[in-house]
């Protein structure tokens, strides 16, 4: 099978335009591009996120799906291999030159392997990388990551326009509220 299919990798692959085309016309969506474009003009490149998968956590739709859609929001994504390390994922973080690492998690993992991580991205030099999570954490230990220096917490459901423009604001732009339905 091998020969005729190739080895299982694990480097996911995120698609291109899948978001872009059900989000014409909406003015939240615009208004992340135009956000995007705000920090990239800032900044002299597109805002850069790392999607991690850390630990033996080998799930990673939700992965891909974030690695998609911020990629069609313009920003620069790198989706890293599944299993890695938290030393695994600052090498990566700090080879790529990311602003952010999403830690994305669904094996129970996240109380231990994210604060390693942060810890790491410390001893670089670099706690400027700000770090959120994503995926299945349970809400009791959103506190928890918060305390360990998670600067995002986004569960099952969360709109990955809104998580943009959340972490447009790290970034520090000024992103409007959430806007209105009419």
């Amino acid at each position: 099978m091998e020969e005729s299919f190739d080895r299982y990798g694990t480097q996911p692959t995120p698609v291109k335009g899948v978001y872009a085309a059900p989000y014409e016309g909406d003015a939240r969506w615009q208004q992340v591009l135009d956000g995007v474009a705000a920090v990239e003009r800032r900044m002299g490149r597109k805002p850069k996120l790392l999607v991690a998968k850390m630990g033996q956590d080998g799930h990673d739709r939700g992965a891909n799906v974030i690695a998609s859609a911020f990629g069609d929001m313009g920003f620069d994504v790198v989706s890293g291999p599944l299993f890695q390390t938290p030393e695994e994922t600052v090498v990566l973080a700090l080879d790529s030159g990311v602003d952010v690492v999403g830690a994305s998690s669904l094996a129970a993992g996240h109380k231990t392997l994210i604060p390693e991580l942060i810890g790491k991205l410390k001893e670089a030099g670099r706690s400027d990388i700000k770090v959120i999570a994503g995926g299945v954490i349970p809400p009791q230990d959103y506190q928890y990551l918060r305390d360990a220096g998670v600067q995002g917490i986004y569960g099952p459901g969360s709109n990955v326009v809104e998580c943009a423009a959340d972490v447009l604001r790290l970034l520090g732009h000024n992103m409007p509220p959430v806007m209105e339905e009419a």
